[in-house]
């Protein structure tokens, strides 16, 4: 795959990022899974890798680029953060022993029941029902709602999911978002407040599995543009379209209706796990 074409696909990347909090994950493994076919077994194990250092990239910037307040709910945090980057750790580990199918098929299956689990349970693309004695929000002025931006204390994550969140994520490659923003949709976040502090828990992540993958090569050690386990041809080029992107769209932030946001992260996941499939 020419490095003009995966720089047109980061700036898809880099949209996914900043609309969905994905920091690159379920775009960049199929993608590299398919650029680096010739790798045989070893190009999903690359794959996952470079997906590590791509989404820690772009997550760092749509963090630092954030809205004042918008990670607000995170603040004090810190033992979720430390699971989450020892789970990351965890979870890259595994992956290096572990055969390319299981790796492939887990990142598949993962993504088939995730899918599911958004379609048929109520809270993510419809309303949860009200827990009796619960306030109505439709009755929360739009002022209120917007202050809090719809989510609990501490952005409705639990400390102790910390550790397989992290761990989930890193084996196969996906970020943290998958996991966190449908906790934090059911917990009454707004499509926009979940995917904003997605991308400072995908960081929470990315970056010991990025450190990981770096010092600990793939088995095809000796493949050209291999650094680690990652190629870093192919995480230049998709860098290279996706941080200009997250910047411009971070200044000026596109609001989506609640329904079209939900839907189009959950036709993200569906496109990526096929693409995965067919590779």
């Amino acid at each position: 795959m020419s490095f003009v074409v995966l720089v047109l696909i980061g700036v898809l990347v880099g949209v996914t990022t900043v609309l969905f909090g994905f920091g690159g994950g379920f775009v960049t493994v199929p993608i590299i899974t398919v650029a680096d076919a010739a790798l045989g077994g070893d190009a999903v194990r690359v794959a996952t890798a470079t997906s590590a250092l791509v989404m820690l990239v772009n997550a760092a910037v749509a963090t630092a680029s954030a809205r004042r307040g918008a990670l607000t709910p995170l603040r004090g945090r810190w033992t979720l953060f430390l699971l989450l980057g020892g789970g990351g750790v965890v979870g890259v580990a595994a992956a290096r022993f572990a055969p390319d199918v299981l790796i492939r098929w887990g990142f598949v299956v993962y993504l088939a029941v995730t899918v599911a689990d958004l379609v048929l349970r109520p809270g993510f693309l419809r309303p949860g029902r009200a827990r009796p004695g619960a306030p109505d929000p439709s009755a929360q002025s739009t002022a209120s709602r917007a202050t809090a931006a719809g989510v609990p204390t501490g952005g409705g994550l639990p400390t102790v999911a910390g550790l397989p969140i992290g761990a989930a994520a890193a084996f196969l490659g996906v970020g943290g978002s998958v996991m966190t923003v449908p906790v934090m949709r059911r917990a009454g976040a707004t499509m926009s407040a979940a995917t904003t502090l997605a991308n400072p828990l995908t960081l929470a992540i990315a970056l010991p599995a990025t450190i990981a993958t770096l010092l600990v090569p793939a088995g095809a050690l000796h493949a050209a543009g291999l650094v680690g386990a990652v190629d870093v041809r192919a995480a230049a080029a998709l860098l290279l379209g996706a941080v200009p992107v997250i910047v411009l769209l971070r200044r000026r932030p596109p609001h989506l209706p609640e329904a079209v946001h939900a839907w189009g992260y959950l036709g993200l996941l569906v496109a990526a796990g096929v693409a995965v499939a067919v590779a």
